[in-house]
């Protein structure tokens, strides 16, 4: 995967990013506006994962899905990636709309998730 530049579309930037798991045997690469915001929630399995999350799902292209492992949970609405190897979140997947993705921000490369605005969702009232 190598990086494009960012493009420019109705007035929004257009980016392309890459990330992945720890070890690096999940890779993917996704295109978004850019990322100056994220997103926490307070669910019950959000607030053990503590990730700072993309603010939207998009598509991806994803290398290396041999190497994750699948955790549903509860009501069942998103799949929940982990890598086997590393044991790292690098993204879920919402069920209604297969292959769009929301990413852990912590694995998306130049990206400090620590530095952005981040707006919490109350996923526990779900």
């Amino acid at each position: 995967m190598s990086p494009a530049g960012p493009r420019v579309y109705a007035h929004h930037m257009i980016r392309t990013y890459e990330g992945r798991c720890h070890c690096g045997a999940v890779r993917f690469r996704f295109e978004s506006e850019e990322i100056t915001r994220g997103i926490r929630c307070n669910c019950s399995m959000c607030i053990r994962k503590g990730a700072v999350m993309s603010t939207s799902y998009v598509p991806a292209q994803i290398e290396g899905r041999e190497a994750l492992t699948l955790y549903r949970f509860g009501d069942v609405t998103v799949n929940q990636y982990f890598c086997k190897h590393c044991g790292i979140y690098p993204f879920h997947e919402i069920i209604r709309e297969p292959g769009r993705y929301r990413f852990n921000l912590g694995c998306v490369e130049g990206v400090d998730p620590l530095a952005l605005e981040i707006k919490l969702i109350d996923g526990r009232s779900y």
